[in-house]
């Protein structure tokens, strides 16, 4: 009896596991990605060097391997092409219209606007549009604003602003970073609690079976906007957790989500009103699939494969002792990697590391997600440790750069 097929979109470093993981149920492995260098090609059974945004492309692969599965495993780009293609081939899958809305979030903005979800106010544009008038199009928001792209996730090319004097510069990084050339303004929202909510679900059947709500850390000791990492638990105290359980089960339901990992991104304002940032269709980024895995002794990316495949998903979902904390190694400079320092006090609570750099290789400074030098997973005993280490993570934790 032939093996059963999935059929992977995407092959980085990230993404490696979901393929290994794959092999191990027995599954036959195809993967698309247009990089040269990815190193998932390497692990899968078989390999096409196409992009994982090409549908039809992907569309034509699916069908000539005849595949029962497809996985965009935390890839935001991925996730729709391969919504449309599943979807296409009656292959398990949600919506590919709830795919497109959580996708860009101008859709998203605007469909929680119409469902009576919490949402600041909006405008929509091309970088292209006149300046002037863009400023008077967002005259009557309460400043600051964010601007920011519409397709891109970690949030790359994000800026907040206090006025309209840098505009012309905050839209240019917006734009740098967009595909579909589709920029958005919006009213910056006061948040009750200190950071941003972050983490994942895991949906089956149409319920949220796993609740992986983490508080993030950001660049500048949290008040950033470039994810530096997460912690569980997340410090949220029981009626905030119930109105943020409540709100994405409902977000769920109205978009029929049927199955898999979504990653979330909300705030609370002053009144506890749950804003969602964003709702990303796939698995997130900065492995927190293996942190939630940990946190709840459970194995989340043989869960994303399972549901890819119709299967089971087999998630238990019950919360382990301690603190889980993932940090996400940068440089503030460029320069040529020679190593990672950890301090005596910090190592024994590391208990994974997962370098992307080799010595020698060069190091950009850290504007984005994409420029992490790899992750380190820790476990404390208890929030005080947390603290202390998020107050003195830069003491702790130094990545060392030669000439």
């Amino acid at each position: 009896m032939s093996k059963k097929k999935i059929l992977m979109l995407g092959g980085s470093a990230q993404q490696v596991i979901a393929i290994k993981t794959a092999k191990q149920l027995g599954y036959y492995t195809v993967l698309c990605d247009y990089l040269p260098d990815n190193p998932g090609q390497y692990e899968a059974d078989k390999f096409y060097a196409v992009s994982t945004t090409d549908a039809d492309a992907v569309y034509r692969i699916a069908r000539e391997e005849k595949v029962d599965g497809i996985l965009a495993y935390a890839s935001d780009p991925a996730a729709l092409p391969a919504a449309m293609v599943a979807e296409k081939l009656g292959l398990p899958t949600n919506p590919s219209e709830s795919v497109a809305v959580l996708g860009v979030k101008h859709k998203f903005r605007q469909f929680l606007a119409e469902h009576g979800f919490a949402c600041p106010k909006v405008y929509t544009f091309h970088p292209d549009d006149d300046m002037e008038e863009i400023k008077v199009a967002v005259k009557d928001f309460s400043f600051p604003v964010v601007v920011k792209p519409t397709d891109s996730s970690g949030s790359k090319g994000v800026s907040i602003l206090k006025d309209t004097q840098d505009l012309d510069k905050a839209i240019g990084e917006a734009n740098s970073y967009s595909r579909n050339k589709t920029l958005i303004i919006e009213e910056f929202i006061e948040s009750s609690f200190p950071t941003v909510i972050g983490g994942d679900i895991f949906v089956w059947n149409g319920k949220i079976i796993l609740y992986g709500e983490m508080s993030c850390l950001r660049d500048d000791d949290g008040k950033g906007l470039i994810p530096i990492g997460k912690k569980k638990p997340s410090g949220l105290n029981n009626k905030q957790v119930k109105r943020v359980h409540h709100e994405l089960q409902r977000l769920i339901s109205m978009l029929d989500i049927r199955f898999g990992e979504m990653n979330i991104e909300l705030l609370l304002d002053r009144n506890d009103n749950v804003h969602f940032l964003e709702v990303g269709p796939r698995a997130g980024g900065n492995m927190i699939p293996l942190q939630l895995s940990d946190a709840f002794g459970t194995d989340l990316v043989k869960a994303n494969v399972l549901v890819a495949m119709g299967e089971n998903p087999q998630i238990e979902g019950i919360p382990r002792e301690g603190c889980f904390v993932t940090y996400v190694l940068h440089s503030h400079k460029d320069g040529i990697f020679a190593g990672v320092d950890f301090s005596s006090e910090i190592a024994p609570y590391i208990y994974r590391k997962v370098i992307y750099k080799q010595k020698g290789e060069p190091v950009e400074i850290f504007n984005g997600a994409g420029k992490a030098i790899g992750i380190i997973f820790l476990h404390f005993h208890n929030e005080k440790q947390v603290e202390d280490f998020c107050e003195r993570k830069d003491e702790f934790v130094k990545v060392i750069l030669g000439k």
